[in-house]
Parts: structure tokens; C-alpha cells; sequence
């Protein structure tokens, strides 16, 4: 069974825009001091030495790594190093602090795009009975951009009660897949759109993929149909 280390997203972009959800809520002051995070604490001490520096060096490379016009092998390199070292101390403020806290509220977490604490007490949240759909952009070169629903609601960027995100399970093959387990790349978005980058060498090729909700206890709903795409 997953468990919450899967909330953080495998794609660049996203974990770039959910650690900055975090960043932004973790800098207004009020909301330090109520989550413990006092002026002269050994707490605070550490969120400024620690997480903000991380996080700044991780933006940094990560707005290198974004100017596609400028792109090298080794600004690619850089993002996945600082993002690396990043993603361990985003874990430890989480899992070490945040979800431990008394202080930190669900409501705190879900205002930084993070997963709520599951306590085993009230209504625990429920497997998904329902796949998502989506409908894939194109039209950006060399990137699939989906943007995903639930199939009971058409286009609505509401996920189903209880879901933490979506599974998103794909591959570049030159025929159909018989099963779903030759989808070999596994990604996880908590929220819509998920973007999907490739090289110029893979345009035109075909990614197929499908996609299952995923609730906050990393419980697994059913999966959705095998979908393609063409990489513009």
C-alpha cells in the first residue's frame, strides 16, 4: 500500500507549485507563531536555515531549468540535484513537524497543498469507486498537458471525496498495450493539469496511459480505460 511519502508530486513543475503553495502560507508570521514555529524557537531556527534555503536553491535551478530556450544537460542536472536534496527536507518539514503538530491544523495543511493527517478517528476517507477521464493539450511542442475530472463530473477540477490525487500510469509504445502493468512510468498529481515533457526525438510517437484516484490513505480506486496521445 502507498503511503503519504507519495504526495509529493514526481513531476517538476508541480512539486515546484505545491512547494511554493507551502512557502507562501509558511512565511506570513501569524501563521508561524500558531503552528508553533516561534520567533527565537528552535523550530523557526531551522525553517529559515533548512527548508526556505533548500527551497530557494531548488526555485533557482528550477526557473534555469524552465527557460526551455536555454536548456542544457546540465541545468537539467542542477534541478534534479537540488530538487532531490529539496525533497527531503520538504518530507521532513511534513512528516517530521507539521503532521505531529497539535498546533497544525487540517485546514493548515490543506492550505499549503498538503495532505491531511489521517487519525483513524470520524469518517476515514473512502476508496473511489469512480475513474478519472481527461482531456489531453497539445499544443505546446514536445509536452501532453492533462487535465483530469471525474467521470461523474464533466470537466469539474473537484476531485471525489477523500481522494488525494490521481495516479497517472503511462509509456511510449509502437502498439496498444495488452495490460496495464506495461504502463511502466507511474507519475502522481494532487491537482489538475499534470504535464508531461519529452525530447525532440520522441515527437510524434504515441504515450499511452491511464489514470486511477488515489485517496489520503494511498488507497487505489479502479482504473480508468487505456488512453493515447500523440507527443506535438
Amino acid at each position: 500500500m502507498a503511503t503519504h511519502y507519495d504526495w509529493q508530486s514526481q513531476n517538476h513543475e508541480q512539486l515546484f507549485d505545491q512547494a511554493m503553495m507551502t512557502v507562501k502560507y509558511l512565511s506570513v508570521e501569524a501563521n508561524q507563531i500558531r503552528m508553533g514555529f516561534g520567533p527565537y524557537s528552535a523550530q523557526v531556527k531551522w525553517l529559515n536555515a533548512e527548508f526556505f534555503v533548500k527551497y530557494e536553491a531548488f526555485k533557482a535551478a528550477f526557473e534555469n531549468w524552465r527557460n526551455e530556450a536555454a536548456r542544457t544537460k546540465i541545468i537539467l542536472e542542477q534541478l534534479r540535484e537540488t530538487e532531490k536534496v529539496f525533497r527531503a527536507v520538504y518530507r521532513q518539514l511534513y512528516t517530521g513537524f507539521l503532521k505531529k503538530s497539535p498546533l497544525v491544523t487540517d485546514d493548515d495543511l490543506i492550505a499549503m497543498s498538503l495532505p491531511k493527517r489521517y487519525t483513524g478517528r470520524g469518517v476515514p476517507s473512502p476508496i473511489a469507486t469512480t475513474y478519472p477521464e481527461c482531456y489531453i493539450d497539445t499544443s505546446i511542442i514536445r509536452r501532453l498537458i492533462f487535465h483530469f475530472f471525474d467521470q461523474s463530473k464533466f470537466k469539474s477540477k473537484a476531485k471525489p471525496f477523500g481522494q488525494h490525487g490521481v495516479e497517472i500510469r503511462w509509456v511510449i509504445l509502437t502498439a496498444p498495450p495488452k495490460d496495464i502493468d506495461e504502463l511502466t512510468n507511474s507519475s502522481l498529481s494532487v491537482k489538475t493539469p499534470f504535464m508531461l515533457e519529452f525530447g525532440e526525438k520522441d515527437r510524434g510517437k504515441t504515450v499511452y496511459f491511464c489514470l486511477r484516484w488515489e485517496n489520503t490513505r494511498g488507497e487505489k480506486g479502479p482504473w480508468s480505460e487505456i488512453h493515447n496521445a500523440i507527443i506535438p
